[in-house]
């Protein structure tokens, strides 16, 4: 029997994302300093951006509205994928230290 979801906290969907945010902050301290207020940063807004959104959306009234920001997140989620691949790339082509 499935558990009663009385809050986003209790979608996997959401959790899963948090765990995503912890991974991509773990990956991203690793960075050269250069790229603190690069690439590091958009990947960290655009990870923090997939689980507010979910739970934002699940705050509204609506189903509408729940929709558009699952949505939204979907779409933080290609932008956290086009970064991941850009730093694979950057990394590829950089001199290493």
């Amino acid at each position: 029997m499935a558990s009663e979801i009385k809050s986003y906290r209790d979608l996997k969907i959401w959790q899963k994302g948090i765990q995503l945010v912890k991974t991509v902050y773990v990956l991203t301290h690793k960075f050269p300093k250069s790229e603190t207020f690069g690439l590091a940063s958009q990947m960290q807004r655009s990870a923090v951006s997939i689980p507010s959104n979910i739970a934002e959306g699940h705050a509204r009234q609506h189903t509408g509205e729940y929709r558009q920001f699952l949505y939204t997140a979907l779409g933080s989620a290609a932008e956290l994928d086009t970064q991941t691949v850009a730093m694979i790339f950057v990394s590829a082509i950089m001199p290493q230290r």
